[in-house]
């Protein structure tokens, strides 16, 4: 919904383009709807990702946001030389459009909602996820531990690991067209192939990476905690490390290998930070995304300004020098951050709670009835235990003995019993059970239709019987 509703409002950006006031609401509003994109994704990640496949499937989920940059620097520089500044907003909104009736119709939120998925394949990820997943209580406002959250130390490592990416992703998005244009005067369409490159390679690294770091996790080299601390800090690592050589290049050569070089490292970063959330939180972890992807965009939004304060001048090579020295020592510092305080285990507070692992119960959820009575003429039987049979609630009186004399002699006549009040028999016992209709709860337990006779009316022989 969110790519879908982005896509319609790009259609209107090229109409709107001489109206700054407009074209800021529109833009806010992207933002906005946009925002969810990443939160989604964990979310549905969360049913379909069983535990030692997470960072292949989220690596490769989110390669697409790198192979879109790829694709767009150089289709978007062939549509403005061919068809004009505007067009790439129609030409991405209609693309998006399409993908969001693509997305309703071959995408489900969970494995056993598919209607094609395989039976042998549904069993593998439930039981890889346990039944956790399926009993919880669902993250509310009111159940979300949300002071936690900020009290975490293994969240705010992944707070600071998604700033620090942020910037250097915005950095690139937003100016490295500029910077090679102002660097080393590369015209526009040089520009958009030549920048494709190094997130070509980082589409391919990121996947890549991301199925390395769970075999190296299946074979037992290294613990989950281990993983995620070696691929975030060596991509931040290599990356930063690429940027002070770019910083310092003399020609164009030198300086996209630096780039390119950099970039593609930084691609192993994604099997660290990025999945960090699955594995701390799984059952919060689309709202950990969103609160660190939120503080990414602050990033977003901080480093356009701290670039216009720094090339505001002449925009020299020196001048995007500095830059890129400030973008590496930030991810240096995302280094030390999330070496000492990251994690991969699953946090004490992000442990479903015994009271939340029980099976849901529609009879233990149901409005309790009051016991009341409820007579068909045949069977009268009360909610609270008492059963009582005949059409009426108190026993017919007993009648009198026959006369005297009216049966045969040479037969003696029995002594007449006084009758029995009748007992109601036990009732049948519980059987506790996942089954509503066998649990102790269920209204409608089972019951004998029909007490064995004890009376000594229409019972026996005719001597036995009492009239």
């Amino acid at each position: 919904m969110a790519i879908g509703t982005s896509s319609f409002l790009n259609l209107f950006v090229a109409a709107i383009y001489e109206h700054p006031q407009i074209l800021i609401i529109v833009k806010v509003l992207q933002g906005l709807v946009e925002g969810v994109t990443y939160p989604a994704c964990h979310g549905i990640m969360r049913y379909w990702a069983p535990p030692l496949e997470r960072s292949r499937l989220a690596t490769l989920a989110f390669s697409g946001c790198y192979a879109g940059v790829m694709f767009a620097m150089p289709i978007s520089s062939e549509l403005v030389k061919r068809l004009g500044p505007l067009s790439p907003f129609y030409f991405y909104g209609i693309v998006g459009l399409l993908w969001y009736l693509s997305w309703l119709w071959l995408v489900f939120e969970k494995p056993s909602h598919h209607p094609t998925i395989e039976s042998k394949e549904l069993l593998y990820i439930q039981n890889s996820l346990g039944t956790t997943t399926q009993t919880y209580i669902a993250p509310t406002i009111a159940n979300t531990p949300w002071k936690t959250f900020f009290t975490s130390m293994p969240c705010y490592a992944i707070f600071v690991a998604n700033f620090c990416r942020s910037w250097n992703f915005y950095l690139l998005v937003l100016f490295q067209a500029s910077y090679f244009k102002d660097a080393y005067n590369t015209d526009l369409e040089s520009i958009g192939f030549l920048g494709a490159l190094p997130h070509m390679l980082m589409t391919i690294i990121v996947p890549s990476g991301g199925i390395l770091a769970d075999r190296i996790r299946k074979k037992g080299l290294l613990n989950t905690t281990q993983v995620r601390k070696l691929f975030n800090c060596g991509g931040f690592g290599l990356e930063a490390t690429f940027f002070i050589i770019m910083a310092y290049s003399d020609t164009l050569s030198q300086g996209m290998t630096a780039l390119t070089i950099g970039v593609a490292f930084s691609g192993f970063a994604i099997s660290g930070f990025n999945v960090n959330h699955l594995d701390i939180a799984p059952r919060y972890a689309s709202i950990l995304m969103g609160i660190s992807n939120g503080i990414g965009t602050i990033a977003g939004c901080i480093c356009p300004y701290v670039v216009h304060l720094i090339t505001s001048s002449n925009r020299t090579r020196e001048q995007w020098r500095i830059v890129f020295i400030v973008s590496a020592i930030i991810h240096y510092v995302g280094i030390v951050f999330y070496a000492i305080f990251a994690s991969g285990e699953l946090q004490e507070w992000a442990d479903p709670t015994a009271e939340e692992e029980k099976q849901w119960n529609q009879m233990n959820e149901a409005v309790p009835m009051k016991p009341s009575t409820q007579n068909n003429g045949l069977l009268q039987r009360q909610l609270s235990g008492k059963i009582n049979y005949g059409s009426v609630d108190t026993p017919m009186p007993a009648k009198p003995p026959p006369p005297s004399g009216w049966m045969s002699e040479d037969k003696p006549q029995k002594p007449t019993a006084p009758p029995q009040p009748y007992q109601a028999p036990p009732s049948a016992p519980f059987v506790p059970s996942g089954n509503p209709f066998l649990s102790g709860n269920n209204p409608f337990r089972q019951e004998q239709v029909q007490p064995e006779a004890q009376d000594t009316y229409m019972h026996g022989t005719v001597f036995d019987r009492t009239y």
